[in-house]
């Protein structure tokens, strides 16, 4: 392709080349979708927000008692690469001398690459365990809530409903897809690690065009492709467990359920009908009964349960409902639901979790195994769950409770971040802002000025993807990719690998990190390990020089065998789930031994928290925080096709005309989105594809508060979790809940403050960073 080369990126393959001061990019041409999100990287070359150089925070520079009040708010002193690397050895040498490793958090939540090597969460955790380890997190915020609780009814997370359903199914053999929450084409636009074809698009259609019908339950009409001619059900958020409940209830009604699979297959059955009869609690879960709680009426959801038992039904339980109040119960109860039809291990039928919610779910597996950085191992104990991090700060040496264990929060002094923004997936960012005030110390590696740069004492630029040689692979993607550098470093940015090697030798780890490789030796290293099973399958191989020549190569996949949910239909015995039981636990004995009342034995319905009902009760709209479509998270906002779907520098919040109308918002007028927690401006986007009580925005903008020193900010760009709730989802998994909240909203009647956040940094003049020089000693 004349001078391009070829590249990947977790929203997909492409070719790139950098003439002048154009960068420019041309999707795979075997990409029969190519996601819209490539048009965010031609920013990355010049964008004002891109970090140039190392800078340190002036407070913390000078070493003021004080000073970790103001995160947030300090201006920034640019550094040279030797003085900032001295910095952070001499930090982490004294907080290993006066407190240990268990003192250091590693924070870093993955997508900084879709290389194998350069890839940012590999490497600080490899940095760290070379220096004796650090306090882990644990899950993700995508899925925290389903990562624990999957196990322990099916078996491991990644292994049971993830691979067994594949789009080829579908497209041949489903007949009636009932997806709660949805399936939202946007979503798999995405994958970590990168995409080389976007299938989902042709493989829905070709099932819809086969005459499967598609059942779309959401608050929001667009969480399933428009050409699918999808019925929807415009269910109250976070009340899927009621309508699922009222679903069984019809099938044990009318006996639709399958008792020969229930009896086969699972276990605990008996004990969560006579809940679902009432036989328990007095209260029969019957369509009537969730008719009021759900918003579906009675009469809607008896039919669904007849159809849903006549036909090859599908159930799909998205990201969005276990990142709420009680999230494991909507990801438990789907799997029950679709245990009660009998289907699951039939092609096309079943459970799926998060079917749509990522690029490659769906997609065959990989016949070998592809390049791994070994991170080595971290002798420290303590972890806590992703999403608990404002509360480890805030709160060390508190007990909480976790799958079944009684821990307590680590006393964390320095905290070291490479890749990931919490501040865009954490929820309510006024409190995470006071938990970011507490470390002696905050380290960032960043590629721009995030909030989470913002918010460190010393800053070292990274290089983005674009800037660096990498291997480029994902699993369940049959395509390797050479990623070769588009363009030179921006200003001073130097790779993750190269910095943490540069630090490791001030501390004497230098070989032990690197192995005494350079980047490019380890390219080549790594290849071999997809080279050494291709050569053992008898399959034609490239050495690395030739592959790296070649700009890519195509990987085998295993045949579609309907995975280890067809193996445990077919012999259960001698393919046991690696449960307890060996079998679906739909009553388990271990998470009822735990003794929470917040998670019990089998799935259920809970009413809503009675402290966040209290906290949100007389704020009447339901926000729903989703994933953006003209971004990754909060990737890029800075790019052209982000910046694009903005309306007067603001993210766009849909409502419907009834609330708007109520309210007297007019279309694109700038609003403000309010509750107890804080308050965010948005653009109001008129739109029937929401439910009436509902209103949508999308996370992902870069947090900007109106007034950085204030307790409780206004975060001026239109960032939803300025609004969402800290609290775990249960003592099972604490995980996320930022899915949903309560809010009101109003039109905006002041000044309108400008957006900057997007517009990069000032820094302090250099008398400024001499009057400062103490740190250096």
């Amino acid at each position: 392709m004349d001078s391009f080369k070829p590249h990947s990126s977790h929203w997909g393959a492409f070719y790139g080349r950098h003439q002048g001061e154009a960068l420019e990019i041309r999707p795979h041409p075997n990409d029969p979708h190519p996601s819209p999100l490539l048009g965010n990287l031609p920013a990355i070359a010049k964008s004002p927000a891109r970090i140039r150089r190392p800078a340190v925070r002036r407070g913390w520079l000078e070493g003021k008692p004080d000073n970790a009040g103001k995160r947030g708010s300090d201006g920034y002193v640019e550094v040279s690469w030797p003085e900032a690397l001295d910095l952070v050895a001499n930090e982490l040498r004294r907080v290993h001398t006066e407190a240990g490793p268990k003192a250091i958090f590693g924070g870093s939540y993955g997508w900084s690459s879709a290389g194998r090597f350069h890839h940012a969460q590999c490497q600080i955790h490899r940095f760290l365990n070379v220096l004796g380890g650090y306090v882990r997190s644990v899950n993700t915020y995508s899925s925290g809530a389903a990562m624990v609780i999957i196990p322990h009814v099916l078996g491991p997370y990644d292994s049971f409903d993830r691979k067994s359903v594949t789009w080829e199914a579908i497209e041949r053999s489903s007949e009636l897809i009932v997806a709660f929450g949805g399936m939202a084409v946007k979503n798999t636009d995405v994958h970590g690690g990168g995409i080389s074809r976007h299938v989902v698009r042709p493989a829905l259609s070709g099932a819809r065009a086969r005459g499967a019908r598609f059942v779309l339950i959401s608050p929001l009409k667009d969480d399933i492709a428009g050409d699918l001619d999808a019925e929807w059900l415009p269910v109250t958020p976070g009340t899927d467990v009621a309508l699922m409940l009222a679903i069984a209830f019809v099938l044990v009604s009318e006996r639709r359920h399958n008792r020969e699979f229930l009896d086969h297959y699972t276990t605990g059955y008996p004990r969560f009908e006579a809940y679902l009869l009432g036989r328990e609690d007095g209260l029969e879960k019957s369509p009537q009964w969730a008719a009021s709680i759900c918003g579906i009426a009675a009469d809607t959801i008896v039919d669904l349960a007849r159809r849903m038992a006549n036909a090859r039904t599908l159930i799909t339980v998205s990201h969005s409902l276990q990142r709420a109040d009680h999230g494991e119960q909507p990801v438990w109860m789907g799997i029950v639901l679709a245990a009660m039809l009998g289907q699951i291990g039939l092609d096309g039928g079943g459970f799926s979790y998060s079917l749509g919610a990522l690029g490659n779910i769906g997609k065959s597996q990989l016949a070998v195994p592809l390049p791994t950085l070994k991170q080595f191992y971290n002798p420290v104990p303590d972890f806590i769950p992703v999403a608990r991090i404002a509360d480890m700060l805030l709160n060390p040496g508190e007990p909480f409770h976790y799958d079944g264990q009684a821990l307590r929060y680590p006393n964390i002094r320095l905290v070291y971040w490479a890749g990931g923004n919490p501040f865009h997936h954490h929820q309510d960012l006024n409190r995470l802002r006071q938990a970011f005030k507490r470390p002696e110390t905050i380290i960032v590696h960043e590629t721009a000025w995030t909030s989470s740069a913002r918010h460190a004492d010393i800053v070292l630029p990274a290089t983005t993807t674009l800037e660096r040689d990498d291997i480029g692979a994902a699993d369940r993607d049959p395509m390797m990719i050479a990623m070769k550098r588009l363009i030179e470093p921006v200003g001073e940015a130097r790779d993750d690998y190269e910095i943490f090697a540069d630090i490791a030798e001030r501390l004497g780890k230098r070989g032990e990190f690197t192995e005494n490789r350079s980047s490019r030796e380890w390219l080549a290293f790594l290849f071999e390990t997809t080279r050494a099973a291709l050569t053992a399958a008898g399959r034609p191989v490239p050495d690395f020089e030739t592959f790296w020549e070649m700009g890519e190569l195509q990987l085998p996949v295993k045949p579609d065998d309907g995975g280890p949910a067809r193996a445990f239909r077919t012999d259960p015995d001698a393919n046991p789930l690696p449960t307890p039981s060996g079998k679906i636990e739909i009553f388990s004995e271990t998470i009822e031994s735990f003794g929470y009342d917040d998670c019990r034995g089998h799935p259920r319905w809970f009413e809503p928290d009675p402290t966040a009902k209290a906290a949100e009760g007389h704020y009447p709209l339901y926000l729903v925080c989703n994933q953006p479509h003209s971004r990754l998270h909060s990737q890029l906002d800075y790019g052209a096709f982000s910046r694009s779907t903005k309306i007067n520098g603001r993210e766009p919040v849909r409502i419907n005309p009834a609330d708007a109308k109520e309210r007297g918002i007019s279309d694109r007028d700038i609003v403000r989105l309010f509750n107890a927690r804080g308050s965010c401006l948005a653009a109001a986007v008129i739109s029937e594809d929401v439910k009436p009580g509902v209103m949508q925005l999308a996370t992902g903008a870069w947090f900007e508060p109106d007034d950085a020193d204030a307790e409780i900010a206004m975060c001026i760009h239109g960032n939803p979790n300025i609004l969402t709730r800290d609290a775990g989802t249960s003592q099972l998994a604490q995980a996320s809940t930022g899915q949903l909240t309560k809010v009101d909203v109003q039109r905006y009647a002041g000044e309108l403050p400008p957006v900057r956040v997007l517009d990069g940094m000032a820094f302090l003049s250099d008398r400024a960073h001499r009057a400062g020089s103490c740190r250096k000693s």
